[in-house]
């Protein structure tokens, strides 16, 4: 029930920044050249000078609900997304997202669709977990009614109508570090859904702890 992210795959490091940006000049390495490395990604970075920074690639796979999944595309830059699809097969998983701040009693109990009433000391989040469970359960039986009428197809593709916004799909998902970087600076805002900022949080830590710490000097130079 928890959204996840995990770092399937990543290519590049500080030093491949750092060729990068001397391609202009010389690509020739040596000790000194290496020493500079970390005051040259900090340059970069101050003067947004990013575009050494699109060389690296950061490949993840994600459990998210629909409205993180709305998150990640909207306002995105240089980010490639691929998803579960509802309209090419049937969800049978059924994952939810159920809110860990939601552990909060309802005064007056609920009403929910076919009569049934919610005992006034649940919590919402109880009450979401019913709710999306009974939801699950229309979009299975419409999905199996509509299917000899209007054809697979389009009965898959208009059932899901019934998945509600904390249903959960996984997707694939790859940055470069500038797009990351435009990611998490958005995203990691005071002003962020909370689902969204902890993926972001997430999703840095991970880079933070490949094996190696082949980014640190990039992290650092942009302040993260």
């Amino acid at each position: 029930m928890k959204n996840s992210v995990e770092l399937i795959g990543h290519y590049g490091s500080d030093l491949i920044h750092g060729l990068s940006a001397w391609t202009s000049t010389s690509r020739n390495i040596d000790e000194k050249k290496l020493e500079r490395i970390p005051g040259l990604l900090t340059m970069l970075a101050e003067a947004e000078h990013h575009t050494p920074f699109e060389k690296s690639v950061f490949h993840f796979l994600v459990d998210v609900d629909q409205a993180t999944h709305i998150h990640l595309l909207k306002h995105r830059i240089g980010v490639s997304i691929n998803g579960e699809s509802a309209r090419y097969k049937e969800l049978k998983e059924d994952k939810m997202y159920i809110p860990e701040d939601w552990n909060i009693k309802t005064k007056d109990g609920v009403e929910i669709i076919g009569g049934y009433k919610e005992a006034a000391e649940l919590s919402w989040a109880s009450i979401l977990e019913k709710y999306s469970l009974l939801s699950n359960e229309l979009y299975h039986k419409c999905l199996e009614e509509l299917t000899p009428v209007l054809g697979r197809q389009r009965a898959k593709e208009s059932a899901r109508f019934f998945k509600a916004m904390n249903s959960q799909i996984t997707l694939d998902i790859s940055f470069n570090w500038r797009s990351f970087y435009h990611f998490y600076h958005l995203r990691s805002s005071d002003h962020a859904q909370e689902e969204i900022k902890a993926v972001a949080e997430e999703m840095l830590k991970q880079i933070k702890n490949i094996e190696g710490s082949p980014f640190k000097e990039t992290i650092k130079a942009f302040g993260l």
